[in-house]
């Protein structure tokens, strides 16, 4: 790893080992699947950000939106999670890393009320398609995107989907992850 942002990653990955001994913020333990699992796997859903307001909803100990944050500095990230643990992990980290453009916000998706909503939402394994738009649908700005990250193809999770919401499943591929494995759905409104 080299440079400033390879460093981060560093550091993000330090800290979350660090903190993982005495808080349980991943299940993940190992370093390398670390990487691939938590920072490449965020990583891959860049290109489907859209707009300058992200809001991650369901983070967790702040994936996908730390990574995110890491190299997209000039768009601003709301980091949502109802776990008090993991959302002071966010800060903590945020913080250490100097990432201005991250807020992280304790709350859960359907009662966060910012007076605002966002170009893009994203969420990464948290519920099912029609639950995801349930909770967070309305934080998705008129014209603004859903995105969904999923293992495999989400055909059932799909057939439920209310109308006014459209989808495109767009499969990535994550190194050092199975080929297939990794679906990102885009939804809109019709």
């Amino acid at each position: 790893m080299q440079g400033p942002i390879d460093e981060q990653f560093r550091t993000l990955l330090d800290e979350l080992e660090r903190w993982n001994r005495k808080v349980n913020l991943t299940a993940v333990r190992d370093r390398a699947q670390m990487e691939t699992l938590h920072v490449a796997d965020s990583l891959a859903v860049q290109p489907f950000l859209a707009g300058r307001q992200i809001l991650d909803v369901g983070t967790g100990a702040g994936f996908p939106g730390l990574p995110l944050a890491i190299v997209e500095p000039e768009r601003e990230f709301t980091l949502l999670d109802s776990n008090n643990k993991k959302i002071l992990f966010v800060k903590h980290v945020a913080a250490l890393l100097g990432l201005d453009n991250v807020t992280a916000v304790k709350a859960r998706a359907e009662d966060y009320a910012p007076g605002h909503r966002f170009d893009t939402v994203i969420a990464r394994a948290l519920a099912s398609l029609p639950r995801l738009v349930q909770i967070a649908g309305h934080h998705v700005r008129e014209g603004g995107v859903f995105v969904a990250l999923k293992g495999r193809y989400p055909a059932d999770e799909l057939e439920e989907l209310p109308s006014p919401w459209r989808h495109e499943v767009v499969e990535i591929d994550v190194p050092g992850l199975e080929k297939g494995s990794r679906h990102v759905v885009l939804l809109t409104r019709r």
